[in-house]
């Protein structure tokens, strides 16, 4: 048959989880860090259903040696009868067939965050084997599958234990090639989040693949209003006002119950977090703008009836009455719509109605008899729309200085040929000396240059004004050329490649991460498209016989220095500027020898609270952060 040739024996029809094992990003996002880690939260999302369906009070998780995964719960079961239609034990069917499950309909599940029914079947057919024990009180049932297939019956026993599902599985190092294991501080983050959304839940987990056993257990009565208060504590952020506004209402007519707390801090960011049927909803959707819509209604209209907005005055915007806000949304409903498996933004029209009204009337009477509480929010909101007024006036004469709208470019800038941002990259490169050596090493079709000198401005402790008349922020935010903040166009940034390179050294650390704290904070959205990398030029250069090695790492160094063997020359790169303009090119610049690490964003919330904790004001938390974690660094230069 002839390639032009395409008839009915050409079409697959994969069977039972082959689907999954051939396609997995479809249904985990990812077969990296960030897939095998959805693998654990299907199982326990699980488990949450059965609490949040009021049977399930505790959740046991545990990191085994060979990356085991085990999660045990006390709720009523996987139900174990045989399936009416399939003639096969519930069961079985539930982690074989791919859209089976207790939450499509009748009374299995009213809330449930398995939109798809897929978890446990998509987790066995990733598994390279997997285990299940169901407790009925009397007896416990057991089943084997090794890579979505059954290789035993369900078979049952004798056991008094209480109640509940153990599911033990072992992900497929076929799927998950690339992978070094579980991250414990990424399952405590997800399994704090869970405990926090349901009051009274207990869920702990257990690291036990070394003799140092870590374990962390999360149980929170207060709820929301406890992970409110979380948050500003974790950011060492000082409330503006002392209690945490908190309400909640139900609808039956849309089957939705919704909650809130938020609380006003000194910070000049906001932190949203919105979650549904306990899935975090990270792009948001209409129950993130039901809350922006009435909190900015409800603010305005307050600051209109007692006079703070005069009749000629413009209203606040969305941005003035966010600034400093931290809170959380939790939705219970049926039926939610999300978009795509990963289930990151809601899409149901009916939700932004009702918690528009709600936020909104309960806003109202909060302010009514909390005079005090309003008035301190009133002058937050108030001192943000003068800095965001004051923002544009700096904005617009920055303009005027260097000409953004037009073809003016930094003096510094040494801009490559290609105007194609798919294939070009800049470099922002730490001191005139490197921003020499980088301008002489580069390939000028595709890379630009752009020098620094100095420390920059920490964003973290101004407002946006400030950035705009900062001489060294305003050469990075022309060159870049999609504009800051509100008025962050990504479709006109100049580079695909944003590559930050700096000494290995402190001093070019504190530079890194400045320059990562201000695209955090006024154009993240150049790290969530994946376009900002840190370059990583090496320690050491080893020569022997003439001929040359690079090393970055003193680990790195010791092993070449065995593979060679004897005495060598070995110079210790004290920063980028004492290296030649082609050692840098083929170290550090050259896309078929380099190294680079892109920066992505797996957790907005974390990132928020690190940058928070290290460049904000006070340095308590920033020494207790630095203690901590000081055990994890192994080489400082790296």
């Amino acid at each position: 048959m002839s390639d032009l040739e395409y008839g009915a024996e050409q079409i697959q029809v994969l069977e039972g989880l082959e689907a999954v094992r051939k396609r997995p990003g479809m249904y985990i996002g990812s077969t990296g860090t960030r897939g095998l880690h959805h693998l654990v939260y299907e199982i326990v999302d699980n488990s949450i259903d059965e609490a949040l369906a009021g049977f399930c009070s505790e959740i046991n998780v545990e990191i085994l040696p060979g990356e085991i995964i085990k999660v045990r719960d006390n709720g009523r079961g996987i139900p174990v009868g045989t399936h009416p239609k399939l003639g096969l034990p519930a069961v079985t069917v539930v982690f074989t067939v791919l859209h089976a499950g207790g939450k499509f309909g009748g009374s299995g599940y009213k809330v449930s965050g398995g939109l798809h029914g897929v978890g446990s079947s998509v987790v066995n057919a990733l598994s390279e084997w997997l285990d299940v024990r169901v407790f009925t009180g009397s007896e416990v049932y057991e089943q084997k599958f090794e890579r979505g297939n059954a290789i035993s019956d369900l078979v049952s026993s004798y056991s008094n234990e209480p109640r509940g599902t153990e599911i033990s599985f072992k992900f497929d190092n076929e799927i998950f090639k690339e992978v070094e294991g579980y991250d414990f501080q990424t399952l405590l983050t997800r399994f704090r989040e869970q405990a926090f959304l349901n009051a009274g839940l207990k869920i702990s987990l257990s690291d036990k693949r070394s003799d140092e056993e870590q374990k962390e257990v999360f149980s929170y009565e207060g709820g929301v209003v406890s992970f409110v208060d979380f948050l500003r504590e974790r950011r060492a952020l000082d409330a503006i006002h002392d209690d945490i506004v908190t309400f909640s209402a139900e609808n039956a007519g849309i089957s939705t119950y919704f909650e809130i707390a938020l609380q006003f801090n000194n910070s000049y960011s906001e932190l949203i977090l919105s979650f549904v049927n306990n899935i975090h909803t990270v792009s948001g959707g209409t129950h993130e703008e039901g809350f922006k819509s009435a909190l900015t209604r409800a603010i305005n209209s307050y600051a209109r009836e007692f006079k703070i907005l005069k009749d000629d005055d413009k209203n606040f915007t969305g941005d003035d009455v966010r600034e400093g806000l931290c809170a959380v949304i939790n939705v219970r409903m049926q039926n939610a719509q999300f978009e795509g498996q990963t289930k990151s933004k809601l899409g149901n029209v009916e939700v932004k109605p009702f918690i528009d009204e709600v936020v909104f009337k309960n806003l109202k009477t909060y302010f009514d008899e909390n005079p005090n509480s309003a008035k301190a929010i009133l002058n937050k909101v108030l001192a943000s729309s003068k800095a965001r007024m004051a923002a544009c006036k700096a904005r617009e004469l920055a303009r005027k200085k260097t000409a953004m709208e037009s073809a003016s470019l930094p003096g510094k800038l040494a801009d490559c040929q290609s105007k194609n941002p798919e294939e070009t990259e800049i470099y922002i490169v730490e001191g005139d000396s490197a921003g020499g050596s980088a301008k002489g090493g580069r390939d000028r079709r595709f890379q630009a240059i752009l020098p620094l000198w100095g420390k920059m401005l920490n964003v973290e402790k101004a407002q946006l004004a400030k950035v705009y008349v900062n001489e060294k922020l305003m050469p990075v935010i022309t060159a870049l050329g999609c504009g800051i903040g509100n008025d962050l166009d990504i479709s006109k940034l100049r580079y695909h490649k944003v590559i930050i390179m700096a000494d290995a050294d402190v001093d070019g650390s504190h530079i890194r991460t400045l320059l990562l704290t201000f695209f955090f904070r006024f154009a993240r959205k150049i790290i969530e498209e994946g376009y900002v990398y840190i370059a990583r030029p090496p320690l050491y250069r080893i020569t022997k016989s003439k001929k040359h090695s690079y090393a970055f790492s003193d680990e790195e160094r010791d092993n070449i220095l065995k593979e060679i063997g004897g005495s060598a020359e070995i110079q210790r790169y004290k920063g980028l500027g004492e290296m030649d303009s082609e050692q840098l090119w083929e170290t550090t610049m050259n896309p078929e020898t380099r190294t680079m690490l892109r920066v992505s964003l797996e957790d907005a919330s974390l990132a928020d609270e690190i940058f928070s904790t290290l460049m904000g004001e006070k340095v308590e938390p920033r020494r207790n952060f630095i203690e901590k974690n000081a055990k994890y660094v192994v080489n400082l230069d790296v």
